[in-house]
């Protein structure tokens, strides 16, 4: 036992990020108000926090206390030295007879047990005295604290009634509920170490040995004995974390004469075993261990009551449970095909044989073992040894008494024998970067919107109005929360009309600038903005608004953190073992093996995480090009060709073919978004639909149209004058837009990194650049497809986005000379999402080459494009773009017989859009003379830099 800090000083004060506390202070309950804590046991300094960058955590290895005289334990097996255990240094003492019980000395023991004001330099226990606490030194342990973080959180409302100088509570019945004191059994007397000096233990209500007794107390017959000794490679691989089966040495088991109880307790001074009628003191081996046989038929209902320096605590021994998983989950992770694979792994509160906790697994097939830790055992995981379910490569523990929001990782035993701490992979729940602990979490939240899953799983998404707002909700409005943003982002989407919000990625990221899209928690929303119940709680106020929910997903790769995926079990596991293969050459990070059913599985049971557990409507799959091709961003040598000596990673096929399929068959009305940048064929189509490359389809619902968005971009971005020459950069598009089922997107990668905003990607004066963004967003809502839009693009706002500050809204404030330019274009967008919600002739049959029609896609001299979109009875919708800043009066186009009037449903050059009021006030009567292949024609006035729609009248 090291030697005591100084009054009010905890030893855990030590190192960077922990202020000294006060000298001869408290701040908390005194022990004996704590309830039952799990508490590896720890009276010296509290081990060094883990920081960024550290695998294994400094371990604090307690000298020897030489100040209190111990009765050596009778046959016990000393400690085998080990690297990182090595040997304490122990006083060999005669064993005691059967009918005298002797000092460590050598010296019969006073029949008298020392009252704790005779025992000099030390206080009462606060379990026996609450007045004691004060004086013990002890204060409450800040709730939530991990190895990484950067000091101690201030204004946490959940706090450890426990002495710093102790590990964390098992039991967190209620973090913030007032402590209860247990009151000792009056059969169960506690024993308080005191010079050596404790009260006997007894077997039903019999002294027996080992218990350190008085001197009229013998050992006899019915006492404890010493346990067998364990082996010493069984000793060093438990104690060194590298044991598969801790259970099989820890616990009770029955042995020949009664039953074996072992644990493990590193800086515990005894343990003693209480069940109904029985409390026996075990005997210590050192290193932590302590053991004992006990004259028992059975094993018993028992708990373990383990005294430390200044407090006893009373808890269940975790090593007495049963496995947590059955037979059948272990098939299906070893087969890759759980499909609700966050329900068995990770870290789930239960009730498991009568008895509240938390279960712990994790999928880590290379590790030689693995270890839990968390701020309930101050981060030192000697205590928890994790156990090997057969060769699942899953590794479980029932931890008792352990509820939401304990933090925790896993310290994993690698196979060259070194340690890692790493975040848990199926985490639900995270700490807020950069901080990375994992937090124990069940969810409370209770859903609104089973109207809303109704209809979307009646709907077709192909045939319905679908326009969406991309968001980056860290950024749209700084500094909100999830349930803030619930109270204005569905409004302002609603009052815009888009059917859709788009989410940047959400999923727990350690980099801000990655905007999201370099993931380490897949399973976890990020806690920059609350809680998963948070989140839910946006998903939620958005689906009562009538808005769908679509996520960026990002299964193409993930960071190299060294407390994250990267050689997760000390080899790798999630990303291939040729590094060729793993490292993506574009971002430095790595990239998933698809080929192994277990990485695959995890993939695919996260796309169904998010949709069922989160209600997300949609998920648009990121950076699909990268997964697709083996030779992506590669030189040759680089890469490896497939089996068939093909550039195809077959491999990533599967998986996308897997993944589409198991969304849509289990949740009825989602759809899957490819950001596909190639023309791979049939990414829209079908699994089971081979098509002319020989493959199945992928199975996406939608595909982000990138040549359209790079053609028609490219086509603004000239001067007017200019336009004649590049008129096929808007017509292109056509000749492949059935070819798949397609977005439109104008997303954040548009208007980032020097590519500009849309407005400023306009030539002209300012008026100009607003006339030809405006006309630009009309002619897109027009085009056969669906519509992408960026959040301030919507308001032509000038600047590039940044995730540093989000749209500039104050060009929106009324004091803002210009801010009616602005206001115009938004309510534009407004405008436009009204009337195509309210035409089906732009969404009806936009997967359907019937639906769509060229009148004119060769005017350009004139940068005219002309075209009819028609709904599923063939009522028309005329779109007229011009692209020149000229007026053209009775422009002449060519309509249907079948319209003999139309009228001017929108105009992109309304003035109360900024533009300069030119329209078609007056109904236009078709005329008999053909023109554009057509038997009528009308004559219109097309404003300049604008877009019109015509309907029947």
């Amino acid at each position: 036992m090291t030697a005591r800090p100084p009054s009010g000083q905890h030893p855990s004060d030590e190192g960077p990020g922990h202020p000294p506390a006060a000298t001869g202070a408290t701040t908390g309950p005194a022990v004996p108000g704590v309830p039952p804590t799990f508490l590896p046991g720890r009276t010296g300094p509290r081990p060094r926090p883990e920081r960024p960058g550290s695998e294994t955590p400094a371990r604090h290895k307690p000298e020897p206390d030489r100040s209190l005289s111990r009765p050596a334990p009778t046959a016990s097996p000393g400690p085998v030295a080990s690297e990182a255990h090595p040997a304490p240094a122990q006083k060999t003492a005669p064993a005691a007879g059967p009918r005298e019980a002797t000092s460590a000395a050598g010296q019969p023991r006073s029949d008298r047990r020392p009252a704790p004001e005779d025992a000099p330099g030390r206080a009462s226990s606060p379990r026996e005295d609450p007045a004691s606490a004060e004086s013990a030194g002890i204060k409450p342990a800040p709730h939530g604290e991990s190895p990484d973080s950067a000091a101690t959180t201030a204004n946490r409302q959940e706090a450890l009634p426990a002495d710093r100088g102790h590990p964390g509570r098992e039991t967190r019945v209620s973090y913030g509920a007032a402590p209860v004191p247990r009151a000792p059994r009056a059969d169960q007397a506690r024993h308080t170490e005191s010079d050596g000096a404790a009260e006997p233990s007894r077997v039903a209500g019999r002294p027996v040995a080992g218990g350190g007794g008085q001197a009229d107390e013998v050992y006899d017959e019915h006492g404890v004995r010493p346990a067998p000794a364990l082996g010493a490679q069984e000793r060093r691989r438990l104690l060194t974390g590298a044991h598969h089966a801790p259970h099989d040495l820890l616990g009770a088991h029955p042995v020949r004469g009664g039953v074996l109880f072992r644990c493990l307790r590193p800086y515990a001074r005894s343990v003693t075993v209480a069940a109904a009628g029985l409390r026996a003191r075990l005997r210590a081996e050192g290193d932590g261990l302590f053991s004992g046989v006990l004259p028992l038929r059975e094993i018993p209902d028992y708990r373990l009551l383990v005294t430390y320096e200044d407090a006893e605590l009373e808890l269940h021994d975790p090593y007495r449970f049963l496995p947590t998983l059955g037979e059948l989950d272990l098939h299906l992770i070893g087969e890759g095909r759980h499909e609700e694979l966050w329900r068995a792994l990770g870290a789930h509160p239960l009730t498991h044989q009568g008895v509240s906790g938390t279960r712990f697994t994790v999928w880590a097939p290379n590790a030689l073992g693995v270890r839990l830790t968390g701020d309930f055992t101050y981060w030192d995981g000697t205590a928890l040894p994790m156990r090997s379910l057969g060769g699942s490569g899953v590794w479980e523990l029932f931890l008792p008494g352990v509820g939401e929001g304990a933090l925790y990782k896993f310290e994993i035993t690698r196979p060259d024998g070194g340690h890692s701490l790493r975040a848990d992979p199926m985490a639900r729940r995270t700490e807020c970067p950069p901080a990375t602990a994992s937090v124990v979490h069940a969810s409370h939240h209770r859903w609104g919107d089973e109207a809303w899953l109704a209809r979307r799983e009646g709907g077709r998404v192909h045939e319905l109005p679908f326009s969406v707002y991309e968001v980056h909700l860290p950024s749209w409005r700084p500094g909100l929360t999830y349930r803030q943003l619930a109270q204005q982002l569905p409004a302002y989407v609603k009052d815009l009309g888009f059917t859709h919000v788009e989410l940047m990625p959400v999923a727990e990221h350690p980099f801000g600038g990655s905007w999201g899209y370099q993931v380490t928690g897949f399973y976890a929303p990020t806690a920059r903005l609350g809680t998963p119940d948070d989140f839910k709680y946006l998903v939620d106020a958005l689906h009562q608004a009538g808005i769908g929910v679509l996520v960026d997903w990002v299964p193409a790769h993930f960071p190299k953190d060294a407390w994250a995926l990267a050689e997760f079990d000390g080899r790798p596991l999630y990303e291939p073992a040729d590094p060729l293969r793993a490292a993506h050459p574009d971002w430095g990070t790595l990239e998933f093996d698809y080929g192994r059913t277990e990485v695959r599985n995890f993939l695919v049971a996260n796309a169904v995480y998010w949709c069922e557990e989160f209600h997300i409507d949609g998920l648009r799959v990121d950076a699909v090009a990268s997964m697709l091709y083996l030779d992506y961003s590669r030189e040759p040598g680089q890469w490896t060709p497939n089996a068939h000596g093909g550039r195809e990673n077959l491999d990533a096929v599967a998986f996308l073919q897997e993944m589409n399929a198991t969304v849509y068959r289990r949740c009825p009305g989602v759809i899957t978004i490819a950001e596909e940048s190639t023309a791979w064929d049939g990414v829209t189509r079908a699994t089971h639909h081979v098509g002319p490359s020989g493959f199945g389809g992928l199975g996406f619902g939608l595909k982000w149209n990138m040549g359209w968005m790079h053609d028609s971009l490219a086509y603004l971005a000239h001067e007017p004058v200019h336009r004649a020459y590049h008129h096929h950069e808007m017509t292109f598009s056509m000749v492949y837009a059935y070819s798949e089922n397609y977005v439109l997107p104008i997303s954040h990668d548009e208007v980032v990194h020097g590519k500009r905003a849309l407005v400023s990607k306009m030539p002209g004066d300012w008026w100009q650049q607003r006339a030809n963004h405006r006309a630009y967003l009309g002619f897109m809502w027009a085009h056969p497809g669906k519509q992408l839009l960026f959040m301030g693009q919507e308001f032509a706002q000038g600047a590039e986005w940044s995730e540093a500050h989000g749209p500039d809204w104050w060009l929106l404030d009324p004091s803002y000379s210009a801010e009616p330019d602005h206001r115009g274009v938004r309510d534009l967008v407004r405008d436009l999402n009204q009337v195509y919600a309210a035409t089906p002739a732009l969404w009806q049959r936009d997967t359907d080459p019937e639906g769509f029609s060229w009148i004119e896609g060769d005017a350009r001299e004139d940068n005219v494009f002309a075209f009819l979109r028609f709904d599923a009875d063939g009522s028309p919708l005329l779109a007229i773009s011009n692209f020149s800043p000229v007026v053209r009066h009775e422009y002449r186009i060519g309509s249907p017989e079948a319209v003999p009037v139309w009228r001017e449903v929108l105009n992109t050059d309304d003035g109360r859009y900024g533009g300069s009021g030119v329209a078609n006030a007056e109904p236009l009567k078709a005329e008999p003379t053909g023109w554009h292949g057509r038997p009528a024609s009308i004559l219109p006035v097309l404003p300049p830099l604008a877009t019109i729609w015509l309907r029947p009248a």
